[in-house]
């Protein structure tokens, strides 16, 4: 139920685009910063952004933003960034974590690593957009629908700021980040000068997409 509570809180409009807004950035976002950009005032932002806490899908941290310490630098701001929490409904009740969790756990003890790997990639083929993408742009828009929330940085490499499989690869690393470099490599196989690599952030997905001059290991 407190999935569905929290995830209710969304159909709100103004509560709904201060959290995309505070969920899409890199950063720390201020109550000034949300109000203006959800088009609200600051005092009715604040009321939203603190339902929002409650409710676990943001968190909350304090920082002078003037840099300043000591008398005089004025009281620390409260400062907001998407919750590390996972919410999801299933009607009626389906516990699909417990079951990858299982299988993940049996597979790597069996060491079936290789095998995971190449099922993904068959995977990552059947998911191929037609026609392919064409440039970094494209690919970000694909990688966007299957949840990687990418970011480019400045060489052009994007960046995931999640991981679809998050929970699993918090437990078993190696296999599910080998899984999801596979699905990728197979996904943007067609995908002219394009490649993926392991490039593990704390923070972001393990893999990243890179032009292919700067696809090295």
């Amino acid at each position: 139920m407190e999935d569905i509570e929290a995830i209710a809180l969304l159909q709100d409009p103004v509560r709904r685009r201060l959290y995309e807004y505070v969920a899409a950035r890199d950063h720390e976002i201020g109550r000034n910063e949300a109000a203006e950009a959800a088009g609200v005032g600051r005092t009715l932002a604040a009321f939203h952004l603190d339902k929002l806490v409650a409710a676990g899908l943001l968190e909350t941290a304090s920082r002078r933003l003037t840099g300043r310490s000591g008398p005089g630098a004025g009281r620390p701001a409260k400062l907001y960034r998407r919750s590390g929490a996972e919410r999801g409904v299933s009607l009626p009740a389906r516990d699909y974590r417990t079951a990858a969790g299982l299988l993940a756990e049996a597979a790597e003890t069996a060491g079936l690593d290789d095998e995971l790997r190449a099922a993904a990639r068959r995977r990552g083929r059947a998911l191929r957009a037609e026609p392919p993408p064409a440039g970094m742009e494209e690919v970000a828009a694909l990688l966007a629908e299957r949840g990687y929330e990418p970011r480019p940085d400045e060489d052009g490499t994007l960046r995931m700021r999640n991981c679809p499989f998050h929970a699993l690869s918090e437990r078993f690393p190696p296999l599910v980040c080998g899984m999801n470099l596979a699905l990728l490599e197979g996904l943007l196989e067609d995908v002219p000068d394009v490649g993926v690599r392991m490039d593990p952030r704390p923070g972001h997905c393990c893999t990243v997409a890179v032009p292919s001059k700067n696809n090295q290991d």
